[in-house]
């Protein structure tokens, strides 16, 4: 089977949709199937990756990951197309899921076109597959986003009702797909995630004593690690602990949170820095900032638990690392 993937996340292993393009182009192509990836050409060079103008410092970062492709898939093809217009902004990601993809897709002779987030084309020249990993913005008010925004979700929600099939990574999103989106429920299949990464290197003695004297972690700790929008329920996590500090809890039992911190402190993002000052908890907390993904198993595994009462979640791939680590998981039930 030739499937024909939309690219646009490719190569951007700091988004879960870049991670689960990447994971799931890589097994396609070891399952046999003939695997096309369509990528932009913006800011990517010369060669067979083609030539873009692009010079800002986030699509220098950009054409460098993508650019990285080549060796970790060395069975996927790799097809070079160029939106209009030439650079990055929400109408070139508009016209590339809605005409560049599609038209590509049908060039190519595609028995399938695979899109591996929530973007499906209006024109679908070809069957077409599309993974919604969740429906947050039907959900919490938070993420319903502007007007354009909002426009945007209103397209995409006609367009799956297109699609051949829906993909999604759990029941309960499955769940929230047929009730906001109206698909029927035969039409949307749960395919779990598996745990992303070796979680062997929890068991390295060694490496756990690198890693824990790189992000100068404490002896003992609890820990939190992912993103700061506002379902991740951070300031849940500052509080609790403030409480059990004050209910008698072992001061040695540090509260370390991990992830690229907000760069402004928003209502969306709230910065944890501020809000751990505004309980006091001063030298209780830690923060290790980004964390590369092969050093997060012994993050983990150093951990006397992992906190993560998100608000809502597709999945949770956290959670999922963290036990396949040997880490208790404290968590909520959304």
């Amino acid at each position: 089977m030739h499937i024909v993937v939309n690219g646009w996340f490719a190569g951007q292993s700091t988004t879960g949709s870049g991670q689960y393009t990447d994971q799931i182009v890589r097994h396609l192509a070891a399952a046999g199937h003939r695997v096309t990836l369509v990528i932009g050409d913006w800011g990517l060079g010369t060669g067979d990756w083609g030539s873009g103008t692009g010079d800002s410092e986030a699509i220098g970062r950009l054409a460098i990951e993508r650019l990285e492709i080549a060796p970790r898939w060395p069975f996927v093809s790799r097809h070079t197309q160029s939106p209009i217009p030439s650079h990055q902004s929400p109408i070139t990601k508009l016209w590339w899921e809605q005409i560049t993809v599609p038209r590509a897709a049908k060039r190519l002779g595609a028995d399938v076109l695979l899109v591996p987030y929530w973007a499906a084309p209006w024109w679908q020249p070809v069957p077409t597959v599309v993974t919604v990993h969740d429906v947050v913005q039907l959900i919490l008010p938070e993420y319903r986003g502007g007007r354009l925004f909002q426009w945007y979700t209103r397209l995409v929600s006609a367009t799956v009702r297109r699609a051949a099939a829906v993909l999604t990574v759990s029941h309960a999103s499955a769940r929230d797909i047929v009730t906001k989106l109206g698909i029927r429920g035969e039409r949307v299949f749960a395919v779990h995630h598996g745990v992303n990464g070796d979680m062997s290197a929890a068991e390295d003695a060694a490496f756990l004593d690198v890693v824990r004297a790189k992000y100068k972690l404490p002896d003992r700790y609890f820990l939190y690690l992912g993103g700061f929008d506002v379902r991740k329920n951070v300031d849940g996590i500052l509080r609790a602990y403030a409480r059990y500090l004050e209910k008698g809890g072992d001061p040695a039992q540090k509260l370390v949170i991990a992830g690229k911190l907000p760069v402004t402190d928003t209502d969306f993002a709230p910065d944890p820095r501020r809000m751990a000052a505004d309980l006091r908890l001063g030298d209780h907390v830690h923060f290790t900032g980004w964390v590369d993904d092969a050093e997060k198993p012994a993050l983990y595994a150093l951990a006397t638990a992992f906190l993560f009462p998100s608000r809502y979640e597709g999945f949770g791939m956290m959670l999922l690392e963290a036990m396949a680590a040997g880490t208790p998981v404290v968590t909520s039930k959304k």
